[in-house]
């Protein structure tokens, strides 16, 4: 029998699981802007999203961006043997900050949207400065 996740591991599904609610939302909002016929084609020359369809694919940008971060440190964290309980404080940081983020950027609020990038930020230096 397998034995328990470590938090960190768990929260990097969880976050991946959250970026796939994330692309889902920003392509449902991009078809409603732009029709479906334009959604499926080359998207050459369409235009730049903008409301919430915008926000919903530049957040989603971000994430892609953070994960590949986040997914890293954990994974040298997990391989190396060097997760511990600031570890996981870092990845629960970077899950709960990434969660608010989401929330708060396809919302529109820009000055809370900064705070919950840098509490997500701290988490990610919390797990690196283990590594280091």
């Amino acid at each position: 029998m397998p034995g328990e996740i470590p938090t960190e591991l768990g929260l990097l599904v969880w976050t991946v699981i959250l970026c796939i609610v994330q692309m889902l939302i920003a392509v449902v909002a991009t078809q409603m802007q732009v029709g479906l016929p334009v959604l499926a084609g080359n998207r050459e020359n369409m235009t730049e999203q903008t409301g919430l369809a915008g926000r919903a694919t530049r957040a989603h940008r971000n994430m892609l961006e953070n994960l590949a971060l986040f997914a890293a440190l954990v994974l040298v964290a997990h391989t190396t043997n060097h997760l511990n309980p600031m570890t996981a404080l870092g990845a629960q940081l970077f899950f709960w900050g990434r969660l608010a983020y989401a929330i708060v950027y396809v919302a529109g609020i820009p000055w809370i949207r900064t705070g919950t990038w840098a509490v997500s930020m701290v988490g990610l230096v919390l797990i690196l400065l283990q590594l280091v």
